[in-house]
C-alpha cells in the first residue's frame, strides 16, 4: 500500500485567467456551477459549511445548496441544531465546494441571516413528505435512541397527515458573500486562485493570490 504522503493527483484540465473571469463572483459561480451540473460531479450542490461558536471553536459539515442569486447562497437546517445555534450566536460562516472531476474549489465567506419565513415555507412544501415529517421528528444534534426516532416518525406521520406545516424551528439561512475564491487546479501545484472582494461601489475587485 502506498504511503499517504505519496498519494498525489495531477491537475491539468483547465486554467482560470482574469481575462476570462466574470466581473462579479455570482456570475462566475453560476458559470462553474452549470458546468458541474452537466459534468461527472456526483453531488454538485454538496458544500462544506464551517461555523464557529462564541469561543471561536470551529465545526464543519456537509450541507446542500438550495438556491443562489446576487443576494447570497441558501441552505436549510433545524435552527436548534448545533450549526443553527452557532449561526445565531456568531452569524459568520464559510462555504466550500469541491468539484473534483473539474479540479475546482469555490470558497465563500460572509455573514449569515435567516431567510424570510415565506421562503422557508415554500421550500418546505416542495420537499417529499418523508422529509417534511423527518424535519418534525428529528431533534437534530441531540442524543436520541434509534428506535425512538423511528417511533416518532410513525407517530407524526399519523398525526400530521399529508400536508404538515413547516416546523417553527426549521428553515433557511442565506450567506451573503463578502469574499469568494475560485480555485482551479494546475500542474506542479501552481494552481490558479482568483479572489473577489467588494469594491464598495457595487462592483468587485479581483485579485490573484499565490497557490
Amino acid at each position: 500500500m502506498p504511503s499517504t504522503a505519496d498519494i498525489r493527483q495531477t491537475y491539468q484540465k483547465f486554467e482560470l485567467l482574469e481575462s476570462s473571469a466574470a466581473a462579479d463572483p455570482y456570475e462566475q459561480f453560476d458559470r462553474w456551477f452549470q458546468q458541474a451540473l452537466h459534468s461527472e460531479v456526483p453531488e454538485p450542490t454538496a458544500m462544506t459549511l464551517a461555523t464557529a461558536d462564541t469561543q471561536a471553536r470551529p465545526s464543519a459539515r456537509t450541507v446542500l445548496l438550495k438556491g443562489y442569486d446576487h443576494q447570497g447562497f441558501v441552505f436549510f437546517t433545524n435552527y436548534e441544531s448545533r450549526k443553527g445555534q452557532e449561526l445565531e450566536a456568531n452569524p459568520q460562516a464559510s462555504l466550500l465546494f469541491f468539484w473534483e472531476p473539474l479540479e475546482r474549489q469555490v470558497r465563500i465567506e460572509g455573514r449569515v441571516s435567516r431567510i424570510l419565513e415565506t421562503e422557508s415555507d415554500a421550500y418546505y412544501d416542495s420537499r417529499p413528505l418523508g422529509s417534511r415529517i423527518g424535519a418534525w421528528a428529528s431533534p437534530q444534534s441531540r442524543p436520541i435512541n434509534h428506535d425512538d426516532l423511528a417511533d416518532r416518525v410513525r407517530e407524526l406521520t399519523l398525526q400530521l397527515g399529508d400536508h404538515p406545516e413547516r416546523p417553527p424551528f426549521w428553515g433557511g439561512f442565506r450567506l451573503r458573500a463578502e469574499r469568494v475564491e475560485f480555485w482551479q487546479g494546475r500542474p506542479s501545484r501552481l494552481h490558479d486562485r482568483l479572489v473577489y472582494t467588494p469594491a464598495g461601489d457595487g462592483t468587485w475587485t479581483i485579485t490573484r493570490i499565490a497557490p
